[in-house]
């Protein structure tokens, strides 16, 4: 049945910006309505209605970027008006379009869905030399002694000091999962350390030679600059949520960015960050999991809205599994990488959350 699947998807993509019905989509591929819709939420773990409502609002904004005018861009997408328009940009991204081409801050990216026949996942496009590179002629001082880049994983953080990426500069990784397992007020302390330890089934001692000591640059030296390299998913969103919580913490006084890059290709969006409102966002979160009542760059709104949903008993993925628990657990947990790329979860993440429901 994947072949319809994607029969389908790409009959939505090449009719994106045309008014059409899901009876218009079933009379193509020969199905009935239900069954169409039915089979397409169980491979692709989403509706087709929410799938075409993200790829309009995802590839309106770069109509946005180049200042196309909203209401020209409202009709293109088939929407009635553009009230229309701006309330379901606003329900996905946390702004309104015309915010959003204002400061023009990096959203997580929904590309066309495709359903893999072969192996799982698609690793990331390295071009990490040439988009660094650029990165360095727009921002020469970001490469000296006195920045520090926090990167997301141990991988990244042993090629970009391997290779020496940012030039002179610290790199340190940040080790952690924070989109699981419950945390504390008080970021890196004694009592921190005790809660995720055992939220991880890890001990102390492990937790602190995986997770504190890699960012020790981070608590004994200072920086003029601090560049955080943090994907767009839900993952990377809530560990660059900690780590700017902190920052706020420990009184952290100078310049802050943020190079925001995708995981199937590594194009990176600088911007630079105010600090002031993460660490209440933090707590409104990651301890008491509420909407933050702050406004956030978008990226980070969008991944703290599919945050909370993951908090809840039957969430999009407890409901994947759930309908797919007969397959081997391999398998599924391939499949679960290809449907959520925007939840960014590891092996273990998964693992665990088939074990449960199987």
């Amino acid at each position: 049945m994947n072949e319809y699947v994607q029969l389908m998807i790409d009959w939505i993509e090449d009719n994106l910006k045309d008014e059409f019905s899901l009876e218009d989509l079933a009379s193509y591929i020969g199905y009935s309505p239900y069954y169409c819709s039915f089979k397409f939420h169980q491979v692709t773990g989403i509706s087709i209605r929410r799938y075409i409502l993200l790829r309009r609002l995802y590839l309106s904004t770069e109509d946005l970027t180049n200042n196309r005018k909203i209401i020209d861009i409202a009709f293109d997408y088939n929407y009635s008006s553009q009230e229309a328009y701006s309330r379901a940009f606003k329900t996905v991204f946390g702004v309104n379009p015309r915010e959003f081409q204002v400061n023009q801050m990096p959203v997580q990216s929904f590309p066309k869905l495709t359903i893999h026949k072969g192996k799982a996942g698609c690793r990331m496009n390295i071009s990490r030399e040439t988009e660094v590179e650029q990165l360095k002629n727009r921002k020469r001082e970001l490469f000296d002694q006195n920045v520090l880049n926090i990167l997301n994983g141990q991988v990244m953080y042993e090629e970009f000091k391997n290779n020496k990426l940012m030039g002179d500069s610290d790199y340190v990784p940040c080790n952690e999962a924070m989109c699981v397992n419950a945390t504390t007020t008080t970021i890196f302390d004694d009592a921190f350390i005790q809660t995720r330890a055992a939220g991880h089934g890890e001990s102390e001692e492990n937790y602190r030679n995986k997770v504190m000591k890699p960012l020790n640059n981070l608590f004994e030296k200072d920086y003029d600059y601090i560049v955080l390299w943090f994907g767009e998913d839900m993952f990377c969103q809530m560990n660059l949520l900690t780590i700017l919580a902190y920052l706020e913490q420990s009184q952290y006084k100078g310049k802050v960015f943020l190079n925001s890059f995708r995981e199937d290709e590594f194009k990176v969006s600088q911007t630079e960050l105010t600090l002031g409102n993460y660490y209440s966002v933090y707590e409104e979160v990651l301890v008491n999991h509420m909407k933050p009542t702050n406004e956030v760059p978008i990226v980070m709104y969008q991944a703290i809205e599919l945050f909370l949903e993951m908090q809840t008993e039957n969430n999009r993925v407890i409901k994947y599994i759930s309908k797919n628990k007969h397959l081997p657990t391999t398998e599924l947990v391939k499949r679960l990488f290809e449907v959520f790329p925007t939840i960014g979860y590891g092996d273990s993440q998964y693992i665990e959350l088939i074990d449960k429901i199987k």
